[in-house]
């Protein structure tokens, strides 16, 4: 069986699987196989008999076949409806002398992907293969996200440990990221501060199963040379002070994943740089004239509103479209408290080793206590609670003090109450009659114990009274009625 195929073992390939070129001719194959490579598509293999493609086929997996029409023993045009047929995911370019338009129409009609003239440019040719990449990619994307939906369960759980949760939604993530996260497109993560959107990019990393390594930069702050002399690196010579070759973090990460965290922090400079890294997957170190090839997956993540700033003329939308291929949000604590239980006693086991404590029970009240709270830091915030919690324990049931105490600092700042007063008002708005002061006051009341769970010392806060106040309250509704 004649193949041959072009990857070194030492340099990164891309694609994952090879590119089949099948030509009766080897050095027009040859010199195809040559081009690509230059291109940077460098995993390709090569059939010069037309018998052995779908024997080929049938042993090992391919990205892409690129197929000459006009060949000995089968022809293309007899070639590709049986690998439409047997490989129905794989897609077929056709690459061929024959210049008509019918057979072209012919083609296109029963299935190839594209079909295009063996004089055809580079820029033609390697954006071709690029969107039949990017189409097998998505084939196998929906297929398994179809696969995870059905079965309900992760097929990497390990991976998900550091994430602590037993929240249903957080689990729909989990196994949305496991469906994408061995396709090479990137990952965008939404989310207010404090949710865990670093520690989700690791899992998306480690269940990639790249063999590079995950490399972190927070791009918050820096300056469009910074930016590039970062990521792309800089040869000797290239500016002043620059004595010795740098590799950048893309180089760094080279088949492994570059995580980008602040993304909408980066300056309008530096989201051009980005936007052509990714629509060439090619790069330039600073001082070089020779592009070098991007092998890393790009994750990046925001707690901006980007279609805002979009509006605003801060972000670029082409930009936006290309790292949001894949986007997940990750909830804020509040939208998931029943998280709250297993959350807290994480943290008091890992705050207990690490202060060389025993580990406390905890008040009935106190899970209760944290669900009337909204989190503004999320999981960080609750994190620095307990620990600051802990580390004032002395007694063998952990004080709810210190929560109290921090929950009373972070209540409602001045722009949090001037947002609370505006939807008051437009709620006031919506009423054709007011409620009365005592009516008011009843609901409020009603409302903040069942928040409360019946707890008055919890429902008092809520109010802005104290326990007694509240307490006589509720004692001249009762004598009322």
């Amino acid at each position: 069986m004649n193949s041959d195929s072009i990857s070194n073992s030492n340099e990164p390939v891309y694609p994952k699987h090879p590119i089949l070129i099948v030509d009766d001719e080897h050095s027009i194959a040859h010199l195809f196989q040559m081009k690509l490579e230059d291109l940077g598509i460098t995993n390709t293999e090569l059939c010069n008999d037309a018998r052995n493609v779908l024997p080929l086929l049938h042993q090992k997996e391919f990205e892409v076949m690129i197929l000459d029409l006009r060949m000995p023993y089968i022809s293309g045009e007899e070639l590709f409806p049986k690998i439409i047929h047997d490989f129905p995911g794989l897609p077929v370019i056709v690459l061929t002398y024959l210049d008509d338009l019918e057979t072209a129409v012919r083609c296109i009609k029963n299935g190839v992907f594209d079909y295009l003239p063996k004089t055809v440019d580079d820029s033609r040719l390697f954006s071709s293969i690029n969107h039949a990449i990017e189409f097998r990619e998505m084939n196998r994307e929906i297929q398994s996200l179809k696969s995870h939906v059905l079965s309900k369960e992760l097929k990497y759980p390990d991976a998900f440990k550091t994430i602590i949760t037993q929240n249903e939604s957080m689990f729909s993530i989990f196994q949305y990221l496991e469906s994408v996260a061995q396709t090479m497109y990137p990952v965008f993560i939404t989310g207010e501060t404090g949710v865990g959107k670093g520690l989700v990019a690791e899992v998306i990393h480690q269940i990639s199963h790249r063999k590079g390594p995950f490399v972190h930069v927070n791009v918050s702050g820096i300056d469009d040379h910074m930016f590039a002399d970062t990521l792309f690196g800089h040869v000797k010579g290239a500016f002043t002070g620059a004595n010795t070759e740098r590799p950048g973090l893309i180089e760094r990460a080279s088949e492994g994943s570059l995580f980008l965290d602040e993304i909408g922090d980066l300056s309008l400079q530096s989201q051009v740089k980005l936007l052509t890294l990714l629509q060439e997957k090619k790069y330039f170190p600073i001082g070089m004239d020779k592009s070098r090839q991007c092998h890393a997956r790009i994750i990046t993540a925001t707690n901006c509103n980007v279609e805002k700033l979009i509006d605003e003329g801060k972000f670029r939308k082409d930009l936006y479209f290309r790292l949001h291929t894949h986007r997940t949000h990750i909830p804020p604590l509040r939208e998931r408290l029943d998280d709250l239980p297993v959350l807290v006693d994480y943290f008091l086991e890992v705050a207990s080793k690490e202060m060389n404590k025993k580990k406390p029970t905890t008040h009935k009240e106190l899970i209760q206590l944290l669900r009337t709270y909204s989190f503004p830091g999320n999981i960080r915030e609750l994190k620095s609670m307990v620990f600051d919690a802990l580390s004032r324990h002395e007694s063998r049931v952990l004080s709810m003090n210190n929560f109290k105490q921090h929950i009373n600092r972070q209540k409602a700042p001045s722009d949090e109450k001037e947002e609370k007063n505006f939807t008051l008002l437009n709620l006031f708005k919506t009423l054709q009659d007011l409620p009365t002061i005592k009516e008011s006051s009843e609901q409020l009341i009603k409302e903040a114990i069942k928040r409360a769970n019946g707890n008055l010392s919890i429902a008092a806060p809520i109010l802005g009274i104290t326990r007694q106040a509240l307490s006589k309250r509720l004692q001249r509704q009762k004598n009322i009625f």
